[in-house]
């Protein structure tokens, strides 16, 4: 093995010589330790490493061993239900082998190479085959079948496929090559974490991202294949977000990737989701979800690596034809990361000391998101939706990680410390944030929900715009001041704002709301606005309208089960009465 010699070590980053015939993001394995490093400068045959390992007690002098390759993640059965590093190595197979901390230059297989999986053939001897086929199928967990795809560089004729117990290294099949070699395949693939993964085509993400969450779904939906931006200040809510999309979106598979986040956050995710139920299935949620963690205590230079590792297993399972989420949280992490090794390689800083190249690091990762025809002859589609928290310092929104992550990302969910200090969740402004997905899923919308939605929502957008005007008037003289009609819209918004936007997260039924069930809350909460605006023009006093006791039952019909939502429809017919009867009762003073 060709080697090379450390001549400098600075933090993260390890300065080498004699390392000519090395390439641009080759892995070396740094110092007799073998800590796993990436060339990420080469000057003559001298080339700059990022470690992902602590450099502690590393000095001049010692090996650097090249290995011709670049970082790259095994794909293949097993990977369901684990928990990675940033660099893929499973770390309950490390506990057990070291204990609770890594030791410096451990290692273990990323998948389980001794366990046995059925394979079952989907084609067979004879069959021509291209890059991206289905071979068969895997039941890697009862929620997930995994589909053993041709590689995407091969394709031929098949000689022999073979079925029933195997593990991941054994031969499952041979493939006459175009060119008249033969390939062996087994049920794995490597692949560059840098480098995308193929697909035929991109096309427009037309279905929504169903989260659960009201005011996710309802006025700022994120397209399946779409890319969402989470800023927020500390404390505004982004990991609960995150967590909840994580737990109720409706994707095949969930990629959870900590980037440089507290380690108490990473174990709350480690510790919470083995012990969640997936509403879709029944089963534990982790049946459905990879989990990748990197904490702030770990080496800088391995956020970056988490982030590529999260995005290609994503891509993997894409190619599938499934619907994937990733969550990635937080990329302000991997900038500061990114800040810190360019400082070391002395380039010239950009905007805040981050490097010149920040915006187009961001912008690679969120274009290998997308909904897609996959690779093969079936034409399968397969769509892979990012969401991303970004930190600001302070919640400042100018910031250059969120400027160049809102360049990229179609979904801006602007998070409000005054909105979680209020404890009202999720903190999303509905003033700030936005999604340029409406008319892709505008079709979607009318068909699931009806003509009506479009409007309702619109409707209850104005409402809220238009409260925010009379806030001003209201901060001077009061809102007893105001008009009846500007009375209502105050209380309206506050009833959009209260009852349908506010959802309590640790509420085992309002923590998840339906599609159905946000059309009949927020249809309800119109409703309110409407009946009342009658009754006003018909001279019924403002104070009668704002104290009817089904106000109360309007605030509580959020945690109204999912089996029991009809009971929304009557509170609506109930509505109706009242405010008859308020106008009743007027004209009836009158006569």
């Amino acid at each position: 093995m060709q080697q090379g010699k450390i001549i400098k070590v600075s933090g993260p980053l390890v300065v080498a010589e004699n390392m000519a015939g090395s390439r641009m993001y080759d892995v070396v394995m740094v110092s007799e330790h073998r800590l796993i490093g990436e060339i990420i400068e080469l000057r003559g045959d001298t080339a700059s490493i990022q470690v992902y390992e602590d450099t502690s007690g590393l000095g001049p002098g010692e090996p650097v061993y090249l290995t011709g390759a670049p970082l790259s993640v095994e794909l293949g059965p097993g990977l369901i239900a684990s928990i990675y590093d940033g660099i893929q190595r499973p770390l309950d197979k490390i506990r057990d082998k070291v204990g609770d901390f890594i030791t410096r230059g451990v290692s273990e297989p990323p998948l389980d190479e001794k366990k046995l999986w059925e394979f079952v053939p989907q084609k067979k001897a004879g069959d021509k085959v291209v890059g991206g086929d289905i071979l068969g199928t895997v039941q890697e967990t009862i929620a997930v079948i995994h589909k053993i795809l041709v590689p995407p560089d091969v394709s031929g004729e098949i000689v022999e496929i073979n079925g029933g117990k195997h593990t991941i290294r054994d031969i499952i099949a041979r493939i006459k090559t175009s060119d008249g070699n033969s390939r062996e395949l087994t049920m794995t693939q490597r692949w560059p974490v840098r480098q995308p993964r193929p697909y035929k085509r991109k096309i427009v993400p037309d279905t929504p991202l169903i989260s659960g969450q009201r005011t996710i779904d309802t006025f700022f939906p994120v397209g399946k294949g779409g890319t969402a931006c989470i800023p927020g200040p500390f404390g505004s809510g982004k990991t609960v977000i995150q967590h909840q999309l994580a737990k109720y979106a409706d994707a095949d598979i969930i990629l959870y990737v900590g980037c440089g986040e507290r380690g108490n956050e990473m174990t709350d995710v480690l510790i919470e989701f083995p012990q969640l139920t997936d509403p879709r299935t029944g089963q534990p949620l982790m049946n459905r979800t990879v989990l990748i963690a990197n904490t702030s205590n770990m080496p800088v230079a391995a956020r970056e690596a988490s982030v590529y590792t999260g995005i290609t297993i994503a891509e993997y399972f894409r190619d599938m034809g499934y619907s994937v989420a990733l969550m990635a949280d937080s990329t302000s992490r991997w900038a500061e990361a990114m800040r810190e090794i360019s400082g070391r390689l002395e380039e010239m800083p950009g905007e805040e000391g981050y490097p010149a190249y920040l915006g187009r690091r961001i912008a690679e990762f969120y274009e290998r998101t997308g909904k897609t025809i996959c690779l093969g002859q079936d034409d399968r589609i397969g769509s892979l939706t990012a969401i991303g928290a970004v930190s600001p310092p302070g919640g400042d929104l100018s910031d250059p990680v969120v400027q160049a992550t809102l360049r990229v990302a179609r979904v801006f969910w602007s998070l409000e410390d005054n909105l979680a200090y209020r404890r009202h969740f999720p903190a999303i402004s509905w003033l700030n944030s936005y999604t340029l997905y409406q008319d892709n899923l505008k079709e979607y919308y009318t068909r699931e929900f009806g003509e009506e939605f479009i409007g309702m929502r619109a409707e209850a957008m104005k409402l809220l715009q238009q409260e925010a005007e009379l806030e001003e008037i209201v901060r001077l003289v009061g809102a007893d001041s105001l008009g009846p009609s500007d009375r209502l819209i105050l209380e309206a918004s506050r009833s959009i704002k209260e009852d349908f936007l506010q959802q309590d997260a640790f509420d085992e039924v309002d923590t998840y709301c339906s599609k159905k069930k946000q059309l009949l809350l927020l249809r309800l909460v119109l409703r309110f606005y409407h009946e009342a605006k009658k009754a006003l023009n018909k001279g019924v006093l403002f104070d009668r309208i704002a104290s009817l006791p089904i106000r109360e039952e309007i605030a509580r019909a959020k945690f109204i089960p999912e089996d029991k939502i009809d009971e929304i429809e009557k509170l609506e017919a109930s509505l109706a009465d009242d405010m008859t009867r308020l106008i009743s009762e007027e004209e009836e003073s009158y006569a």
